[in-house]
């Protein structure tokens, strides 16, 4: 990865768990005490362009997280905003990172250092590096390898945060019951593309009438044919502004229900009008759609047979017992009879070794590569696991339709993921609401309105 996609992929996966809603002032407390300036690490005062409760977002940090979008898009910059409404666009999710962060924290969420350090491998081994590589390569792109590590932690953090408020999301059988009587899920997937115009919480009908008119005239501007995703950068308030509004490929039962609705009847490329929701108004563009097809699983049927490798055992004493077992099975001796009494499996054993029909990555890659490579009646040659030696005999294959399971499967996700989306953007909600946050951005009111003039 380029120096500067390296530096954006953190940037955009550590915003990417924000739900797309505004940061603003809303009804504030009195103002404590506040710190007037902050002192980085070699002495200097740094300028603070927020304060987010007892906490400060400072100047630095906002232009570092400014100058990676503008590396991210340094081919194509006419795509972004002007430069005060991108400042404000990112100050804005670094507001609500530091939100999330404070209210994990409150909800006892930790990421250890462990964790970290799994975390920062697998940045580095999918971008084809290792871990010395990727620290200079933070290093040419003016990252230091601590701020990445904080910055990975804080995603992490909100990330477990999310988990734990879609996992408070209980579905009932006869809510998917409802769902599927009434034909309301949707098989195939869409991708789609989304503008928000903010509206505040407790907003006066003028600021009302205002979001209105701004978002009758960015429908026309993509109805009239101009480019929607450089439309969303400089005027959508969503968090996924900067991505061009870009919602990716979701399944049907995936999309929210405001925009599900707004979908109905729409063919691929048009653009939907402006619709009011919780948080402003909101315009759709159905970038593409396919649809998926029966729903076939592959299942195996297996007798397993296993011995542990432990301090008393050797690998030798292991392979040793484990092949005569396969010799005596293979001369006529009954897999049943010895894997009751030689298995050391805890799940089959006592089924004489029978694993019953499962898919093809039910216990791993590894069993799965060896059955299906097997003929039915035929035993596998002995191989290792962390577990110890084992070997296994095909018993059957077949060929099931789960479209029914996989839809009622669909259903029940769906209606948790909208009852999780629900929740975190109200979460979202009461968070800013409660929370003191000030701007001194250039250029805007401590509310974080544009300054006339």
């Amino acid at each position: 990865m380029n120096k500067p996609a390296l530096a954006f992929a953190l940037l955009t996966t550590l915003f990417a768990a924000a739900a797309p809603s505004q940061a603003q002032l809303l009804n504030p407390a009195p103002e404590p005490q506040r710190p007037p300036s902050a002192v980085p690490d070699d002495g200097t005062l740094e300028r603070i362009v927020a304060v987010v409760d007892e906490e400060v977002v400072l100047k630095s940090e906002l232009d570092r997280a400014v100058g990676q979008v503008l590396a991210q898009y340094q081919r194509n910059p006419q795509q972004l905003p002007a430069r005060p409404v991108l400042e404000r666009q990112v100050l804005d999710r670094l507001i609500i990172t530091r939100l999330q962060v404070s209210k994990a924290s409150q909800s006892g969420v930790r990421i250890g250092d462990i964790e970290i350090d799994q975390a920062v491998a697998n940045i580095a081994r999918t971008n084809k590096m290792d871990v010395d590589q990727l620290r200079s390569a933070l290093a040419r792109d003016g990252l230091s390898y601590e701020e990445f590590r904080r910055n990975l932690r804080d995603e992490l953090v909100t990330q477990r945060l999310r988990q734990r408020v879609a996992q408070s999301a209980q579905v009932s059988d006869a809510e998917i019951d409802i769902m599927l009587a009434g034909n309301s899920l949707k098989t195939g997937e869409v991708r789609l593309a989304h503008i928000l115009v903010g509206v505040p919480d407790g907003a006066s009908a003028e600021q009302i009438q205002a979001a209105r008119e701004k978002a009758e005239r960015v429908q026309k501007e993509v109805a009239g044919g101009q480019e929607f995703a450089s439309v969303a950068m400089r005027s959508s308030d969503a968090q996924d502004a900067l991505e061009g509004g870009d919602l990716g490929w979701r399944r049907h039962d995936q999309v929210p229900e405001m925009f599900s609705d707004l979908l109905q009847g729409m063919s691929v490329g048009q653009v939907s009008p402006a619709v009011r929701g919780p948080s402003g108004f909101h315009i759709l563009k159905l970038v593409d759609q396919r649809e998926l097809g029966k729903q076939l699983v592959t299942e195996f049927h297996a007798q397993h047979m296993m011995i542990k490798i432990s301090e008393l055992v050797s690998a030798a004493d292991a392979d040793k017992k484990i092949n005569d077992l396969r010799r005596r099975i293979e001369a006529g001796e009954d897999f049943a009879t010895l894997a009751k009494t030689n298995s050391e499996d805890a799940t089959s054993a006592n089924a004489g070794g029978d694993m019953g029909w499962f898919p093809i990555d039910t216990y791993g890659p590894q069993v799965g590569e060896v059955i299906s490579n097997l003929k039915d009646g035929e035993l596998s040659q002995v191989f290792r696991s962390n577990a110890g030696v084992h070997f296994v005999k095909r018993l059957g294959m077949r060929e099931l339709d789960r479209t029914d399971e996989t839809r009622r499967a669909q259903a029940r996700e769906a209606i948790q993921q909208r009852k999780a989306e629900d929740e975190f953007e109200n979460m979202l909600r009461q968070l800013k609401a409660e929370a003191y946050i000030e701007y001194r951005l250039a250029g805007y009111d401590t509310k974080g309105e544009p300054v006339s003039g």
